[in-house]
């Protein structure tokens, strides 16, 4: 992500975790099955994700109206219980109607904290056990809002599902949290002479009397924040570039000047992702893309292989190579916990100052030194430890910044052949998993065979200007 302008009571429910589960219930689950965490363990969200599942694929069929911008629908959810179960959560804000588990009739309860789906099984269910999970729904997005956030981004005749660090729970239930990837599988329904983009490959359109319902399936597994769906009026090109499929799309309802620099903008995209592929390997994804929206954002957006940006013009190539990078640095590669947000940001704009480095422009140890000097010793720039920002800081221009010029000081004390293994060997060993800032320091004194804890503490958690030496990479 960049800016672009800098019915069940607790009672019940310990009911069958105590035991009194209904006859027929399996014996050994009565002492064992216990009420799934609200939340999966991040500090900076203690209520993203959840306790005791794992999701394996979502399954989403949507119906979406513009004139009261309204969404309804019902999200089949597969997943894998990780210990035995009397209830579980999804997160989801839209008022619920029906939940099934397996076909059966499951109870559930919204009435708690914030995005809390409840959901408790007609029977508790085992550890390791497959389920599959119908949630059916209706409401208005933009009526919903939790942490400060309302993001749901709509006009009377456009509508786009972008947003960081939450997105999901507007549109569909979900496991939401980075450590939780699962396949996306996303149907949705608009009047007749819209058109629908989502992650992934379209693999049907089915038109009705008065709608149109458009599929979209993704061969990869991704973070629920990177699935999105845009609907509206679109100008759409594609093709192939060394055998990679892509697909570009633009907002009808921008000026006809703006709609085709946007257009000209987006079809750099094949040619940014070899570029990339040249630098980090290969791309983690079997196709790619993007979109430019007219509902003026604020910012774009990694979306797994298909990032949504605002408008865009001749000099954003640069924008696109970050949001590029993502697919590699965010996408691919997810963050364990969201205090290590620098490995997504900090890399994506150091990769844009590697393509302006290559492409003409500033070198890159010439710009951190000159990064370095602008921002003095007592700049409040240096406060912010990027490493672990807060919650409330993991989107500060620091953590972007500051994490590019980690990346590039550590290219200049290790040499280029080290620093660009340390980079394909993240993106080729933790390709479709995810990864800490611990795990990176640990993988760059692998490569290097150097001791880099006091290089990362200096550039990462200590609240003051690294000292200009050659151990932080400054000499």
């Amino acid at each position: 992500m960049i800016s672009t302008s800098r019915l069940l009571g607790a009672a019940v429910v310990l009911a069958l975790a105590a035991g009194s589960a209904p006859a027929g219930a399996v014996e050994p689950l009565r002492a064992t099955a216990v009420a799934g965490a609200d939340g999966i363990g991040d500090p900076y969200f203690p209520l993203d994700g959840n306790g005791g599942i794992d999701v394996l694929r979502y399954r989403v069929h949507d119906r979406y109206r513009f004139g009261d911008r309204k969404l309804s629908g019902h999200t089949r959810v597969t997943l894998r219980t990780t210990q035995d179960l009397s209830s579980f959560d999804l997160d989801f804000l839209l008022p619920v109607s029906d939940v099934r588990v397996d076909g059966r009739h499951a109870l559930y309860d919204q009435s708690g904290n914030a995005h809390e789906l409840v959901i408790t099984p007609r029977h508790p269910l085992a550890a390791g056990s497959t389920v599959q999970v119908v949630v059916r729904y209706a409401g208005f997005p933009e009526r919903y809002g939790y942490l400060g956030e309302s993001n749901w981004l709509a006009s009377d005749s456009e509508v786009v599902a972008m947003n960081q660090p939450h997105m999901a729970p507007w549109w569909f239930p979900a496991n939401d949290h980075p450590q939780d990837k699962a396949r996306m599988d996303i149907s949705v329904t608009v009047p007749n002479g819209n058109r629908v983009i989502a992650n992934g490959r379209q693999v049907s359109r089915q038109q009705h009397r008065t709608t149109t319902t458009y599929r979209w399936l993704a061969d990869e597994p991704m973070v629920p924040y990177l699935a999105f769906f845009a609907a509206g009026e679109y100008a759409v090109a594609q093709g192939r570039h060394d055998g990679l499929p892509w697909l570009v799309a633009v907002s009808k309802d921008l000026p006809s000047a703006s709609l085709r620099a946007s257009m000209r903008t987006l079809k750099h995209t094949p040619a940014v992702v070899s570029w990339l592929e040249s630098q980090l390997g290969e791309y983690p994804f079997s196709v790619t893309g993007g979109l430019v929206t007219s509902l003026g954002p604020g910012f774009a957006l990694e979306n797994q292989t298909r990032p949504t940006y605002p408008e865009v013009g001749t000099g954003a190539v640069p924008l696109l190579v970050h949001e590029l990078a993502h697919q590699w640095f965010g996408d691919s590669v997810a963050i364990r916990q969201w205090r290590d947000i620098w490995l997504n940001e900090g890399f994506a704009s150091f990769m844009a100052i590697r393509y302006a480095e290559t492409h003409g422009g500033q070198d890159a140890q010439a710009w951190l030194r000159s990064s370095w000097d602008a921002a003095g010793p007592d700049d409040s720039f240096w406060k912010l430890h990027i490493g672990d920002p807060g919650p409330q800081q993991i989107f500060a221009p620091a953590v972007y910044d500051r994490g590019a010029m980690t990346l590039q000081a550590l290219r200049h004390r290790l040499g280029d052949d080290a620093f660009w293994q340390v980079l394909r060997t993240w993106a080729a060993e933790r390709r479709g998993g995810s990864g800490s800032t611990e795990d990176f320091e640990a993988l760059a004194e692998r490569v290097s065979g150097q001791d880099l804890s006091g290089f990362f503490d200096a550039w990462l958690f200590e609240p003051t200007r690294p000292a200009g030496t050659p151990e932080n990479g400054l000499g």
